[in-house]
């Protein structure tokens, strides 16, 4: 039976990623959640893609993506469908889905553990390239004071050795909060590639989650940006101050009080 298995494994039939996930499976997750989605994506709304020709001489390996952050897993779900959209050489769209036929398995997305343990359908995308870590400011709806979650950032560096990560370094669906100093741990320990990522209208398109219509005939725009040269000497601060000015997150508040109440849409 081994034998037959060792056999297997050399035709990629039970090959498996650096978390020991199969890749058959993880290919053909991707390509459910790509079917299932795409209407939503490219049909009931529409996804305005700018930048990709960004990604076309990337590596296949160490390279994070940093993004804004609006939904839980509609986000995620549309950086999937334009990878994969990449990878098989179309630019700034995502109008041929015949990509979900062979998608790209190598990526990943950082998520918060708990999110991706509240029901079986995060279950699903954890399988499909979740990277879970416990975050150290807030568990459960409740402000926390923990250390760093060093297995997560173990799990981090397993990733970027394996693929290409996504990652939303502001921890959170809110606008313009800060950029936390994991972010800026991970750039210079791990010296990836990275490539900022702007989104808008996921909040106006879609619940929280992501996975319910808030308002139909939204057009989502996800714009790609060259990638950042860092020294990676540089102080934690100025990697900050850098991620946060490439990600557009910074706002001038003349009058700090007329932002009270303002729902952002």
């Amino acid at each position: 039976m081994e034998i037959i298995k060792k056999i297997l494994r050399g035709l990629n039939i039970f090959s498996t990623n650096v978390f020991g996930s199969f890749m058959v499976i993880k290919r053909f997750l991707i390509a459910l959640i790509g079917i299932l989605s795409y209407s939503r994506m490219n049909l009931v709304n529409h996804l305005h893609i700018e930048g990709t020709e960004n990604l076309e001489n990337l590596p296949e390996r160490n390279v994070i993506f940093l993004s804004n952050h609006q939904t839980y897993f509609a986000d995620v779900i549309a950086f999937y469908h334009i990878f994969c959209s990449v990878k098989w050489g179309f630019k700034n769209s995502i109008n041929n889905p015949i990509y979900l036929l062979m998608p790209r398995v190598r990526m990943f997305f950082i998520a918060a553990e708990e999110t991706m343990k509240s029901g079986f359908l995060p279950k699903l995308f954890a399988y499909a390239g979740a990277v879970t870590v416990k975050r150290t400011w807030r568990s459960e709806g409740q402000n926390v004071d923990r250390n760093l979650d060093m297995d997560g950032t173990e799990k981090i560096k397993q990733a970027l050795s394996d693929g290409w990560l996504v990652s939303f370094p502001q921890g959170t669906t809110s606008p313009f909060a800060p950029i936390r100093k994991g972010t800026a741990h991970i750039i210079k320990n791990y010296q990836p590639i990275v490539v900022p990522v702007i989104i808008n209208g996921f909040r106006r398109a879609f619940d929280k989650k992501g996975l319910f219509f808030r308002k139909k005939g939204t057009v989502m725009t996800v714009k790609f940006k060259e990638a950042i040269l860092f020294d990676f000497n540089a102080p934690v601060e100025d990697i900050l101050e850098i991620v946060k000015k490439s990600l557009e997150q910074e706002v001038v508040l003349t009058d700090v009080k007329k932002f009270k109440g303002l729902k952002w849409k």
